[in-house]
């Protein structure tokens, strides 16, 4: 190898090698600073709850007589666990694509926001607690007002995020098409929905959390069929059993974080030319 095939080699290398401070290294130690705190938080709170559950027993249980009771009696939390979910699925799923479409019709044509927006607003400020009741008396006793009372909860966010990203257009872009005679479709379709993902998602990050605390709530004070995590905690806490109705909380907390965390892969891919978080406003 002659010499200037030599210093060429050693510049390509030298551009290949990490910077200083980077690496697998520094990498490594990034890992550890994501994951180590909030699992020193995690361990912190173990230990308090237990130093409080063990000197205020009728207070809250151990985090063993929480596990046990999962484990004991895992027959009936798997089935009242699906029932929550399936109440989440359906209930959010509607809300969401109603607030979507909605959010597409009023982008379209103002007339329409400034026509429904203000019932919407009346609609979302009635308490959940003080619809649900009527619901029952509408629909009966089954799945129905429950579903209805989920879709509910997760609407106004959705309508209000999609509205913001629908809105949220590139002006010049929007003046490029408008000047190549484009259709109020095709700048829907290569404009406003592609520019509104980002909201889309982060509305998603509000009403999935929110679906799981409507379930709930529906649950709680929506008579009928006595099934599902809320109505767990409801009973179990009636007869004073704390291992039952914090197993069951612990249960909603744990469905919660499931679904942000599948939130953020499917973001992740979705959005993978997106550089930040849409804030949702």
């Amino acid at each position: 190898m002659s010499e200037t095939q030599t210093m060429a080699t050693a510049r390509i290398a030298a551009a290949a090698a990490p910077a200083p401070g980077t690496g697998p290294g520094l990498v490594k130690r990034l890992r550890v600073t994501t994951w180590l705190p909030p699992l020193i938080a995690f361990a912190v709170a173990g230990v308090l709850w237990q130093l409080v559950a063990i000197t205020n027993p009728y207070v809250i249980p151990t985090l063993d007589a929480i596990g046990a009771s999962l484990v004991s009696d895992a027959g009936m939390y798997a089935s009242n666990l699906l029932v929550t979910a399936q109440e989440v699925v359906i209930g959010a799923a509607a809300g969401i694509l109603g607030g979507f479409l909605l959010a597409v019709v009023m982008a379209e044509f103002q007339i329409v926001e400034r026509a429904v927006m203000p019932l919407v607003v009346v609609v979302m400020v009635t308490p959940i607690v003080a619809i649900a009741p009527a619901l029952v008396v509408a629909f009966g006793f089954g799945m129905m007002p429950k579903y209805i009372v989920t879709g509910l909860v997760v609407f106004f966010p959705m309508l209000v995020n999609s509205l913001a990203g629908l809105r949220d257009v590139d002006g010049r872009a929007l003046d490029v098409m408008t000047t190549l005679h484009a259709s109020r479709w095709e700048i829907f379709r290569h404009l406003r929905l592609p520019g509104s993902m980002p909201y889309f998602f982060a509305g998603l990050r509000i009403a999935l959390p929110l679906a799981i605390v409507g379930a709930a709530v529906a649950e709680f004070v929506a008579a009928g069929q006595q099934a599902g995590l809320g109505s767990l905690v409801t009973v179990s806490a009636a007869q004073a059993n704390l291992p039952v109705t914090w197993a069951s909380i612990a249960l909603l907390c744990v469905m919660g974080v499931v679904l942000v965390a599948a939130l953020a892969i499917v973001r992740k891919r979705v959005l993978w030319w997106s550089d930040g978080e849409i804030v949702a406003r």
